[in-house]
């Protein structure tokens, strides 16, 4: 073979890669474009179809009995709280007791002064000794007429029933001022105040030589007077977990002073009505502080355990929608989402009691929303 034919085949087989490189690159330029845009639209109609038909996660509509508590707050008073004032003017002539001090019922704890009152009590003491003398004055005029009368023509009968009348007035009389010289008596008992039941002072006003009398609104009084021993956990349970509630069921609460312990107490007493401005029971239960680790008026977190009920319907706390529309859970059927309103009952957990137009065995969304229309497609 000659050098000009070997020179004309390679010359042939140049050309011809280049006529296959430029077909090349015009089939890739060509075709680029369509692919990308081809995924675009794919994306997109991906995208359209998951707003359409959103995936969802179902969960059950279970029915049973439903074990709840609800947690509420709590205040802790004395059993008996009592305000003690002195009942006359006088001065604190010597305090037995101070802050702090356990007392018992009809223990002498202030002692008072009031040296007017020994000077009524001298005056009504005489008041009632002349009474008398003008009593056995008149009785005794009354016996000689009576006697006198015996004898025919002697006394008129008009004079002895005077002298009579005289009599019986003067002996009202004498009642009379011993009632007043009662009355003075009864003022000295005043002048100690003594406690009325076993308790704690827990506040004390006023110092030996103080000027008292009758307590008013707005005047401190002398000695506050509480029982420590028994105490009151008052709560106040929303209307919507009152039905049911009785003095057989139990509460545990605890205090932030002992957040390690938790106490217990029976439910003695249930108001029977709502509060007119909260909406809710009253409910009280009598704890017995026999550590005094407990004071009044602190604050506590009880549990109250609630009614619960054969024939609930509950579903996932996350499953209940509450909308400027309406509280409803999305039912799904057929791929579908219908809402359906219910009304909510007691969560416990991540639990909730709801009552609608549902059935055991619905299958509704887990973690529903209002994003999800009514009567749109899911997927799941």
């Amino acid at each position: 073979m000659s050098l000009c034919t070997i020179m004309n085949i390679t010359k042939n087989k140049f050309y011809s890669a280049l006529t296959i490189l430029a077909v090349s690159a015009v089939f890739i330029s060509s075709c680029g474009p369509d692919k990308k845009e081809k995924d675009a639209q794919a994306q997109t109609i991906k995208q359209e179809d998951a707003i359409d038909s959103p995936a969802v996660e179902l969960a059950m509509v279970n029915k049973g009995k439903l074990q709840a508590n609800i947690s509420v707050p709590g205040e802790l008073l004395p059993y008996q709280q009592v305000d003690l004032y002195a009942k006359v003017n006088s001065y604190v002539k010597k305090l037995w007791v101070d802050i702090g001090s356990q007392v018992h019922q009809g223990q002498l704890l202030v002692t008072l002064e009031a040296p007017e009152i020994n000077s009524q009590l001298a005056q009504a003491e005489s008041h009632v000794k002349q009474m008398e003398a003008i009593y056995y004055a008149s009785k005794a005029t009354y016996d000689r007429l009576y006697n006198t009368s015996k004898i025919p023509g002697t006394v008129s009968q008009n004079d002895l029933e005077q002298a009579d009348a005289k009599k019986n007035s003067d002996l009202a009389n004498v009642e009379a001022a011993k009632s007043s010289y009662k009355e003075m008596a009864a003022n000295l008992n005043y002048l100690e105040i003594r406690a009325p039941f076993d308790g704690v002072i827990s506040a004390r006003n006023v110092n030996t030589g103080a000027y008292v009398g009758p307590g008013g609104k707005g005047t401190d009084p002398l000695l506050v007077l509480q029982d420590q021993y028994r105490m009151r956990l008052v709560v106040s349970v929303p209307e919507n977990y009152t039905g049911g509630l009785s003095d057989k069921n139990k509460v545990s609460f605890t205090v932030q002073a002992l957040p390690n312990r938790q106490f217990t107490a029976q439910i003695k007493r249930l108001a029977g009505a709502l509060d007119e401005k909260l909406r809710s029971e009253r409910l009280e239960m009598d704890v017995y502080n026999t550590d005094h680790k407990l004071l009044p008026h602190m604050y506590a977190d009880v549990n109250v355990p609630l009614p619960s009920h054969d024939s609930t319907l509950f579903v996932p706390k996350t499953a209940v929608v509450t909308s400027t529309e309406k509280v409803f859970v999305i039912k799904v059927v057929n791929h579908r989402a219908r809402w359906v309103e219910v009304k909510k009952g007691v969560q416990t957990g991540d639990v909730m009691e709801i009552y609608g137009n549902l059935e055991k065995g619905d299958q509704v969304v887990k973690k529903a929303s209002d994003e999800i229309r009514d009567g749109s497609a899911v997927s799941y």
